[in-house]
């Protein structure tokens, strides 16, 4: 089974979230397990944004794939 290129870069997208959160929530705890919900949030937020996903420019085609 292929993905579109499109749907090929969300799931490469989700995964370096994911894997960005993952760390940062490890980070967290060692650090300052006490903190509040609302400071844990917004150092995840920030962690999110200070990454660099890419754009792609979807082209419809007539070739048949999974999205």
């Amino acid at each position: 089974m292929s993905f579109c290129e499109h749907c090929q870069g969300q799931r490469f997208d989700r995964a370096q979230v994911l894997r960005a959160l993952r760390q940062t929530r490890r980070k967290i705890l060692a650090q300052a397990p006490d903190r509040g919900l609302d400071q844990i949030l917004a150092i995840a937020i920030n962690e999110v944004r200070t990454l660099e996903i890419p754009h792609l420019e979807f082209e419809p085609s007539d070739d048949a794939v999974v999205h």
